[in-house]
């Protein structure tokens, strides 16, 4: 795809937002391809954009639960956002697949160490940033602005939330959406939420 090679090229040149901007143009024509998220993905870590590339890269792992480099990207996009467990989840998962790859087990072994380093000090953030008591989770700022790139159809629903001391609570209004059809991903700082249309 000609799309595709531009962006890669732009990417090699040190031009993310140019790449960023191809890829997108890639997945409006082709937004089955995984190989165009992970890529979109890479381009946004080096913007540090980084919830759109925990979102694409997101996006990548459930087209294609096989390809190693998404959870790579994943991995380092939430180690980048101090998100840990989430990082860990996915470079462990990334790893089983691509066992020669030597990056999974330093950045795992990284994951471990900060882990431990937050658990151990810094415990008042899990009382001050307590994200994960959403009841239903999407990012309020963010998912807009990346799931307009990751699901085309996203205009379809509108979503509203509210802001209290100890819990953001989140309501998306999908009508006849089954529940396996929507996947979270979600830590401290970071929420995304996928909806997969049947077209």
């Amino acid at each position: 795809m000609d799309l595709e090679r531009k962006a890669k090229e732009a990417f090699i040149d040190d031009h993310f937002e140019l790449a960023v901007d191809l890829y997108t143009q890639a997945i409006a024509l082709n937004p089955t391809n995984p190989d165009l998220f992970a890529d979109r993905a890479q381009a946004n870590i080096k913007l540090n954009n980084l919830t759109e590339a925990v979102a694409d890269a997101s996006r990548a792992i459930e087209l294609d639960p096989s390809m190693a480099k998404a959870y790579l990207r994943k991995g380092i996009a939430c180690m980048k956002l101090e998100e840990y467990q989430t990082a860990k989840a996915a470079l462990e998962a990334g790893a089983s697949l691509a066992t020669e790859e030597p990056r999974f087990a330093s950045l795992i072994k990284e994951c471990d160490e900060c882990i431990a380093e937050e658990t151990g000090e810094t415990k008042k953030q899990a009382v001050e940033a307590p994200l994960n008591t959403l009841s239903l989770k999407e990012e309020p700022e963010d998912i807009s602005s990346k799931a307009s790139m990751v699901t085309p159809s996203k205009s379809k629903y509108r979503h509203e939330f509210y802001q209290k001391p100890e819990e953001v609570v989140v309501t998306i209004f999908a009508k006849g959406i089954p529940a396996s059809s929507v996947a979270v991903d979600f830590g401290e700082q970071i929420l995304s939420v996928s909806i997969d249309v049947p077209w």
